[in-house]
């Protein structure tokens, strides 16, 4: 058997339509007066009869009944004299004539009715709350009277004004229904710290005005809100103040709850979005919440990937019988794809199909929840699977694929490499009618471009241009990128010229790409076109960009437009990276201008960048360019000794390459000892520099020992190395031990005949 509280929420619960509650309040304020008994309405009528002549003309004994015995028509006398000015006189004639405060309070009563009723009544009520201010002294306000200045003061947002009106009440006159005008009032002028306390009287436990639906709708819509007039409310005090109303048997309605719920959600406050909700169902139970309440927190906890909690709410959803709807289960299947937790999203979609134990029936998947699990299968790389559930929406007559469905899908094996798939799907779904839109023609012409099909996607485009879809940015984006990345540079600048006279905007990437494109290929003329078209659309280059193009005028030895680039980097507040300053560095190096390349250097560790493998790289080959391999070396000990980065073996085969030419052979030999000492794994090339090495100085032994390494390295020998060791070993007759080398076994241990690696 239901309690008496619970009884009571769902009559509430019941009672709610969907209207808003200025119109609830104006019909539980602007009540008709109850019709009066026949003999009372004809008296009635002949004292109106009787005040519609001149004032001076009223008979005092008269009126003398309905001051005292029937003092309870007066309001709807005043009413029936339809004249604001008319009720005035009524009333400043009694005001004269007779200290029966009732009378007046009544008479005023009436003028506020009949003031609410006229087209201009917020001026009237306004000008009638000014009478009483200025000449009313001992005009008593009634509940209702009190009701209606305090809307109208509300209205007109004169806070101080409903306050000290508020303040002379006395405790008897006060209900809910003028506590909830006075907090209306409050909270729309942003006195929330006023409108607390005048709730906190309403919430004392032996309060005779107690908040009721009303007050729901006032304190639980302000809540609700995004942006509050006054000061916000802290999350804590939100739950408290729920908690508060629902101890006493006041409830948010559904959409209230989801409101409050999703504002807690959207500001990270999950933990409060928990509370709050528990707090409705600890006190009103089932009957208090609903599906979207519990969806709203659903989509909180899942943006934080807390899946623990969603499992929780899902089982405490199921224990109180609060029916999950479509919603609910497109949240879960949303979040647990963007976890990658696949299985678990196909469990749920199972269960709402009836597939699985414990299936929720009555909830059939659409459309939108088909497409959010393909999605998340795609994403996944199991694009097969996406597809079984094309062919499982084909055979339902309201859940038919759309363009969304296929775009998922086209977008899945573009990016699994199956384009050849992914072009069967977009005939598919030319064939059922689904009209392609801009992101499927995007898909696609990514994807070709992506995959080097270049051509194919100009031909797709040209073909989607056909059936009126132009493209766009995105779209003009790919293309560009493309030809960009095959140093196709003309075919780009010829898209960027098209997406500019179809009236697409660039947006910075396209001209980043180009500037890029142009810079690669030594267009730098091209390049400060471009730079000067993205300065005017409104964009800024950023320190990437930068980093092309001063590599690209280092190329082009035009160290004035470098020094104008770092300039430039400084002025709009981009300082050098780590890329700037090798690219620097390098330069340098070639030219020759070691100082300036160790001042660069230096700056670059002021600025708290340390030189990386890179850095060290390129001056060491700069010496070497320069025939200084003793300087070479001395950077190279150097870095080794006092800098944290470990020398690569693109540096070793530098240094190696170097010491060879030089006829430094013996210390050749020595570095590729101290790479086996470091981990470090020589190559091919490594190899071929040693070879040349030994060749030159005719170390016949050595190179043998080497070429046993080469095999143990599991180095495969190249077309240079067999240049190299072919006329040599030929010439000194040992050309068998290259057939053996060749074949994989070693050739300075003569007794081996089995090979330790094949090498081809």
């Amino acid at each position: 058997m239901l309690s008496q509280s619970k009884l009571l929420l769902l009559r509430r619960r019941h009672w709610r339509l969907p209207s808003t509650f200025s119109s609830r309040l104006r019909c539980h304020t602007d009540s008709p007066s109850p019709s009066l008994p026949n003999d009372a309405e004809s008296t009635v009528t002949q004292v109106v009869e009787h005040l519609q002549n001149p004032w001076n003309h009223w008979d005092y004994d008269k009126l003398r009944p309905f001051l005292f015995d029937d003092s309870h028509h007066l309001p709807h006398i005043t009413r029936c004299l339809n004249s604001i000015p008319k009720a005035l006189d009524f009333l400043n004639y009694l005001r004269d004539r007779t200290e029966h405060h009732q009378a007046l309070s009544l008479v005023f009563e009436g003028a506020l009715e009949l003031a609410k009723r006229h087209p201009n009544s917020q001026k009237n009520l306004i000008m009638l709350h000014s009478y009483r201010k200025t000449n009313g002294g001992n005009i008593a306000l009634t509940s209702k009277s009190a009701c209606l200045l305090l809307q109208c003061l509300g209205k007109a947002q004169m806070v101080d004004d409903s306050l000290l009106l508020f303040k002379e009440l006395d405790c008897s006159s006060k209900n809910s229904r003028i506590c909830n005008e006075l907090l209306k009032g409050l909270f729309k002028s942003g006195r929330t710290d006023y409108a607390l306390h005048v709730l906190d009287e309403m919430l004392e436990r032996d309060s005779d005005f107690s908040p009721d639906d009303f007050t729901s709708e006032v304190v639980f819509g302000e809540l609700g809100k995004w942006e509050h007039h006054g000061r916000s409310f802290a999350d804590e005090e939100i739950v408290g103040l729920v908690t508060k109303l629902c101890e006493h048997g006041v409830f948010p309605d559904a959409f209230k709850l989801t409101q409050i719920i999703a504002k807690l959600c959207r500001h990270r406050k999950n933990g409060h979005a928990w509370e709050l909700l528990h707090v409705v169902m600890r006190f009103g139970g089932a009957v208090a919440v609903e599906a979207a309440s519990c969806n709203a927190l659903l989509s909180g906890l899942g943006r934080e990937r807390d899946i623990q909690r969603m499992n929780k709410l899902m089982a405490e959803m199921e224990e109180m019988r609060i029916k999950p709807n479509l919603v609910t289960f497109g949240i879960l299947v949303n979040y647990l794809c963007k976890t990658r937790r696949i299985d678990a999203a196909l469990e749920v979609f199972d269960k709402l199909r009836g597939k699985r134990e414990g299936n929720w029936v009555g909830v059939e998947p659409d459309v939108v929840l088909f497409n959010t699990l393909i999605d998340g299968l795609c994403k996944a790389g199991r694009e097969e699977h996406g597809l079984n559930l094309l062919q499982e929406m084909k055979t339902k007559k309201h859940c038919r694929p759309n363009a969304i469905t296929y775009n998922c899908l086209i977008d899945g094996f573009c990016k699994a490499g199956k384009i050849g798939k992914a072009r069967e799907l977009y005939s598919q779904m030319i064939e059922e009618g689904v009209e392609p839109s801009m992101v499927t023609l995007n898909t696609l012409v990514n994807g070709l471009c992506k995959h080097g099909k270049v051509n194919n996607a100009i031909e797709f485009f040209n073909e989607m241009k056909g059936k009126g879809l132009k493209g766009n940015a995105v779209t003009y984006t790919a293309l560009i990128s493309a030809f960009c990345g095959v140093n196709n540079i003309d075919k780009a600048m010829q898209y960027f010229d098209e997406m500019l006279s179809s009236g697409c905007s660039p947006d910075a990437i396209v001209y980043y790409s180009l500037i890029s494109g142009l810079s690669t290929a030594g267009r730098m003329d091209d390049a400060s076109v471009v730079v000067s078209r993205l300065k005017q659309a409104g964009f800024g280059l950023d320190v990437a960009c930068y980093n092309v193009l001063i590599s690209g005028f280092c190329k082009k030895k035009k160290l004035e437009r470098v020094y104008e680039m770092l300039d430039e980097m400084e002025k709009t507040g981009f300082k050098p990276d780590i890329v700037t300053y090798n690219t620097l560095v390098s330069y340098l190096g070639k030219i020759g201008d070691f100082a300036t390349a160790s001042k660069v250097m230096k700056r670059m560790i002021l600025e708290g960048l340390e030189p990386s493998v890179v850095t060290y790289g390129a001056i060491i080959h700069a010496y070497c360019l320069k025939e200084n391999v003793d300087e070479a070396m001395k950077i190279f000990e150097e870095m080794c000794s006092k800098s944290k980065v470990p020398p690569n073996n693109v540096i070793y085969n530098i240094l190696i390459n170097a010491l060879c030419k030089n006829s430094n052979v013996e210390r050749a030999v020595s570095l590729m000892d101290d790479m086996k000492l470091k981990g470090v794994r020589p190559n091919t090339t490594t190899y071929n520099a040693i070879f040349k090495g030994v060749r030159d100085k005719k170390m016949l032994q050595k190179a043998f020992e080497l070429m046993d390494r080469m095999i143990d390295d599991a180095c495969s020998p190249d077309y240079i190395t067999m240049e190299i060791l072919t006329e040599w070993f030929d010439a000194v007759g040992e050309i068998e031990k290259l057939k053996r080398f060749v074949e994989g076994y070693p050739v300075s241990s003569p007794s081996a005949s089995t090979p330790t690696s094949i090498c081809f």
